[in-house]
């Protein structure tokens, strides 16, 4: 019993101690790389996102209440979309929190005075578009993998709709379906990988390059003191209880 007390003591002062380190890394720049948004985050990947679990600190934020109930409003437009393309409705919100987590959580004034009273989700309109934040580019190639073109303001009004998600919603399942087809065409499938899926949503096609073993990663978003990357906030909720009534996995 000693043993395993002993153990179990020492492993948690090893878990503080990596996480003290990558802490002064982070002040003084030491982990400070070029290249990607992948490459730069492949470590946070791997050491934040996987050591995070269900009672995550995200889940106790205001921030949350607001995205889950945002979402339990739009859980038949959600539904709807998942069954005309096939993709999980759970996949498809874990791309949402991500982005609305950060919207919420960088944007304190409009949050405060918008969203957190009326208990809505963001619909973004600048760089990121709609409720899952894709950019415009991202959406076009969408439609051109598809054979479809769709002129660019009417895809800019389609996605920035305050009052209708629908192809915010569509357009970030398409996403999801076709980057998960390429992977699988390349003999690496991920379906069962949400953070990973989440990773390449933030990252976009550009950067999607199938291979063995893909890591965690995307932009870090930093909640309640807590760094995440995308991918490991997506990948926490997908596998958490967090709307398992309305989004089962």
């Amino acid at each position: 019993m000693k043993k395993v007390l002993y153990g179990i003591v020492i492993f948690f002062a090893l878990v503080g101690v990596l996480f003290t380190a990558v802490f002064i890394a982070m002040q003084f720049g030491l982990l400070n790389v070029r290249g990607s948004i992948a490459e730069r985050n492949s470590f946070f990947g791997s050491v934040l996102g996987d050591a995070c679990s269900s009672e995550c600190a995200w889940q106790e934020t205001p921030e949350w209440a607001t995205v889950a109930e945002g979402l339990r409003k739009d859980v038949g437009v959600i539904n709807q979309v998942s069954v005309e393309t096939g993709v999980p409705a759970r996949l498809i919100a874990a791309v949402v929190v991500q982005e609305q987590m950060r919207f919420f959580t960088s944007e304190r004034e409009i949050y405060k005075r918008v969203f957190e009273p009326l208990k809505i989700l963001g619909s973004l309109s600048e760089f990121s578009l709609g409720v899952s934040g894709i950019k415009q580019d991202p959406a076009a190639e969408v439609d051109r993998r598809r054979g479809e073109l769709v002129e660019p303001q009417l895809l800019y009004e389609r996605l920035t709709d305050p009052k209708n998600h629908y192809y915010s919603y569509l357009y970030t399942a398409l996403f999801i379906k076709q980057i998960t087809e390429e992977w699988r065409e390349a003999g690496h499938p991920i379906e069962r990988d949400p953070g990973v899926i989440v990773t390449l949503f933030n990252i976009g096609f550009l950067n999607s390059e199938p291979k063995p073993n893909p890591q965690v990663g995307g932009a870090i978003i930093t909640i309640s003191g807590i760094p995440y990357t995308f991918g490991a906030l997506g990948e926490s909720f997908f596998y958490s209880s967090e709307l398992v009534d309305v989004f089962p996995r």
